[in-house]
């Protein structure tokens, strides 16, 4: 299967400390895959060089087979897009110049937005299910409410590839469920790829194909996620014994403390 993102020998580090350390995968298209591991393993470094945030060591990442760093800035920004864990600063945006504000990539310099532009908003937003509060100001909504707009705005770029950054953290339970489920979908019926860090094993197991186990800025293990859940694995990661349920119709099992 084609590669939609790959990852070369990837070493990053800030100062004398090593974060990543010769780091190298594949994501395949229409893949969803996840990114977990215990807290400084990486897992966030790693997703901004994935999307030209950070530039690594020594490495390279490549779109398709090509080179993301030797690619117009606006090219990968039309093909990859983020969602970051860091929520908004809150400014007087509306949710619709916000969503509208992940069209930049299409806009040349000095014009305006074009009715295009405008109508592949208002689909993005109808899509991640915010065009109800299309009107309605950042600083009014609550977190989950944000998190679609986000998302909304990734998806006006049109990418190929979505980066997700802890998508769920300091969500309830129900706003947790309705963006799994949104990028759920995305996945399956519109044929994005997906790539999710997490720091929740049990989201990750449930909804990711693929998991790629960080320690220690490297890869412990990449594979199916049935094959990366196992007690053994997780202890090495961990450092804790953990039980482990299968629960009917899940080929992943659920880890239990």
């Amino acid at each position: 299967m084609t590669a939609a993102l790959e990852a070369k020998n990837i070493i990053f580090g800030y100062g004398e400390k090593k974060v990543l350390k010769n780091v190298s995968f594949s994501v395949a298209e229409k893949d969803f895959t996840g990114i977990i591991g215990p807290n400084g393993s990486g897992k966030s470094t790693l997703l901004k060089i994935l999307s030209r945030s950070l530039r690594p060591g020594s490495g390279s990442v490549l779109f398709k087979g090509e080179d993301i760093f030797k690619l117009d800035t606006k090219l990968v920004a039309s093909k990859i897009a983020i969602v970051p864990q860091e929520e908004l600063s809150i400014f007087s945006f509306t949710v619709f110049e916000t969503v509208l504000m992940g069209r930049a990539p299409y806009i040349s310099r000095f014009s305006w937005e074009s009715r295009e532009d405008i109508s592949i908003a208002e689909s993005a937003m109808k899509l991640a299910d915010v065009k109800h509060l299309r009107d309605r100001n950042l600083d009014e909504l609550s977190g989950g409410e944000r998190q679609r707009v986000l998302i909304a705005r990734a998806l006006a770029q049109m990418p190929k590839v979505l980066l997700l950054d802890e998508p769920t953290s300091h969500l309830d339970i129900n706003h947790q469920f309705d963006i799994l489920e949104l990028i759920r979908k995305l996945n399956e019926n519109a044929g994005i790829t997906v790539l999710m860090v997490s720091h929740d094993i049990n989201i990750a197991a449930k909804y990711c194909k693929e998991l790629i186990m960080l320690k220690n800025g490297q890869i412990f293990k990449h594979g199916p996620s049935y094959e990366v859940i196992t007690k053994e694995i997780i202890k090495q990661v961990y450092g804790v014994d953990v039980r482990l349920v299968t629960f009917p119709g899940a080929k992943t099992p659920a880890v239990l403390i």
